[in-house]
C-alpha cells in the first residue's frame, strides 16, 4: 500500500515517517495553511501551531478534506483545531505520549510547594534556625480527570505514600489504580484535597469547570496545579480565591489565552508559579510521539483503524 503523508514535523522526524516499513511519501504541509494539503495526500499530521489559531472557523476552507482519509493530531487536546477537522476523516491524537512527562511536573510541583527547599534555604550563621517542612506523605492529592495524565499522576502519589482521590466523567473503561479513591464529583474531591490536580480535555462541558461556587467548596489552604488547559479555570475567580486565602497557590502550566497578556495579574501574583505550557516536556520526549505515530502507520497501513479516535460529540 503506497500513500502521502503531508507532516507539519521537523524534517528529522519526517525522515523518521518516511523509513516505516509501508515506505510512505512524506511531504512538509505548509507552515502557513497546513489545511491545504489535502487534496495531495492521505494522511496529515498536524501540531498545535499558531497558523491554526488564525485558521478560518465558521467553515471549512475550499479543499477540505481532499483526498484526506486521516489526520493524526500531535496533542492530546483538539480544542486549538477549528470544528470543522473533525468532519471527515477520521482524527486520532496523540493520547498518552506526554502523560508521563506531565505527571512528573506534577509530583514536582507539589513537592516545592510541600518542601520548599529553595525558601528554606540559609546563606549566613544569623539564617542558622529550624523552619518547618511540609509533607507530601499522608497528605491528600485529589485528581480531576483520571486519563492518561490522571492516572500516571495518581500512580505517583499513591507510591508516596499520599491519600489519592480521583473524579472521572465516565468510569467505562477505566483502568484501576492501587490506591485512588474514586468520587462522585469534582465538589467531593476538592472539598478534602490539599493539592488538586486538573487533567481533564477542554470542552464546552468543562470550561470554567473551577468557577466562584467551586472555589467556594475547596479545602481552605488547598494548592492548585493546572495541566490541562487554562480554559477550565475562570481566572478571576482563582485569583480572588488566591486573595481570600481560600486556595493557597496556584501552580499553572495553562492558561487563558496563552501568552497570558502583559500585565496580567497572574505574572506577578505572590502566590502563583505560571510556567509557558512546558509539562509536557516535548524536545526530550518526542521518542513516544514518534513511536505512536509509526505504530499508527502500522495499524492504517494493514487497513485497521488508528487508535485513539477523537469523539466528535464530546471532543477529545
Amino acid at each position: 500500500m503506497s500513500f502521502v503523508i503531508a507532516s507539519q514535523l521537523e524534517p528529522a522526524i519526517n525522515d523518521v515517517i518516511a523509513g516505516h516499513a509501508s515506505r510512505p511519501q512524506v511531504i512538509a504541509a505548509p507552515d502557513n495553511e497546513p489545511w491545504s494539503i489535502a487534496p495531495d495526500a492521505d494522511v496529515l499530521i498536524i501540531r498545535p501551531t499558531p497558523a491554526w489559531r488564525n485558521a478560518p472557523r465558521d467553515a471549512a476552507p475550499p479543499g477540505w478534506p481532499g483526498r484526506l482519509r486521516w489526520v493524526f493530531s500531535c496533542s492530546v487536546g483538539v480544542d486549538f483545531y477549528p470544528d470543522w477537522l473533525l468532519e471527515g476523516p477520521l482524527v486520532s491524537c496523540a493520547r498518552g505520549t506526554a502523560s508521563e512527562e506531565i505527571a512528573d511536573y506534577v509530583i514536582a510541583a507539589i513537592y516545592a510547594r510541600a518542601k520548599d527547599i529553595g525558601g528554606a534555604a540559609v546563606h549566613s550563621p544569623q539564617d542558622w534556625r529550624y523552619r518547618e517542612l511540609g509533607r507530601v506523605v499522608g497528605s491528600t492529592i485529589g485528581v480531576i480527570g483520571l486519563g492518561a495524565i490522571g492516572t500516571a499522576v495518581a500512580r505517583r502519589a499513591a507510591a508516596l505514600g499520599a491519600r489519592v482521590l480521583a473524579v472521572r466523567r465516565s468510569r467505562s473503561g477505566m483502568v484501576g489504580v492501587i490506591g485512588v479513591e474514586m468520587k462522585d464529583s469534582v465538589a467531593d474531591v476538592v472539598r478534602e484535597a490539599d493539592h488538586i490536580v486538573i487533567a481533564v480535555p477542554a470542552t464546552a462541558e468543562t470550561r470554567h469547570l473551577f468557577d466562584t461556587t467551586l472555589f467556594a467548596k475547596v479545602k481552605r489552604g488547598a494548592h492548585l496545579i493546572n495541566v490541562a488547559r487554562g480554559s477550565v479555570v475562570d481566572q478571576d475567580a482563582l485569583l480572588a480565591a488566591l486573595d481570600s486565602g481560600a486556595l493557597s497557590f496556584a501552580t499553572l502550566d495553562v492558561t487563558e489565552p496563552e501568552p497570558l497578556p502583559e500585565g496580567h495579574a497572574l505574572y506577578t501574583h505572590p502566590a502563583v508559579l505560571v510556567t509557558p505550557h512546558i509539562s509536557a516536556n516535548y524536545t526530550v520526549a518526542r521518542g513516544k510521539l514518534i513511536d505512536k505515530i509509526l505504530s499508527e502507520l502500522s495499524r492504517f497501513a494493514y487497513g485497521h483503524k488508528p487508535a485513539d479516535l477523537v469523539d466528535r460529540l464530546r471532543g477529545y
